[in-house]
């Protein structure tokens, strides 16, 4: 008994030949299912932008629009008698308005990291109650920065 040639006969080519690609683009089709997000993107944040124009006092609570919260810079500077704090170059001259202001920036990224850069001058306590106020508010990375002392 003599087996029939299957590259010979290409009626049963096509049959053999859409069946995997059916199989792939099922595939395909449940992958990119599975990998879309369906959760809704929230496109609205809080801005000291207000409807009201004229010469009210602005409210510190609210993140400033310009940061971009990649990183958040904290410059610790002393004046002689008092230190004075930069948050990504807005100065602030309290520590009061340094923690209202890291509460809102909380609330809308923790997990920026946090950049505490005081100057060698400044006091140690000034630059432990920063790194509380950071820690409390629940920033994760929190690092320190330094500055090379001159080689010579």
């Amino acid at each position: 008994m003599k087996r029939p040639n299957l590259f010979l006969s290409r009626e049963n080519d096509l049959d053999t030949m859409m069946t995997p690609m059916i199989d792939v683009v099922f595939l395909l089709l449940i992958f990119f299912i599975w990998t879309t997000s369906m959760a809704i993107v929230e496109y609205v944040l809080p801005s000291r932008v207000s409807a009201q124009q004229g010469s009210q006092a602005s409210n510190l609570s609210e993140p400033l629009p310009e940061m971009d919260f990649q990183e958040i810079v904290i410059k610790i500077g002393w004046d002689g008698s008092k230190p004075r704090w930069d948050i990504n170059g807005v100065r602030f001259g309290a520590l009061d308005q340094v923690d209202q202001q890291l509460r809102a920036i909380g609330q809308i990224k923790l997990d920026s990291p946090v950049i505490v850069h005081p100057e060698p001058i400044v006091p140690v306590g000034y630059v432990i109650e920063v790194f509380d106020i950071t820690k409390l508010v629940g920033f994760e990375q929190v690092s320190f920065a330094v500055e090379q002392a001159p080689q010579g």
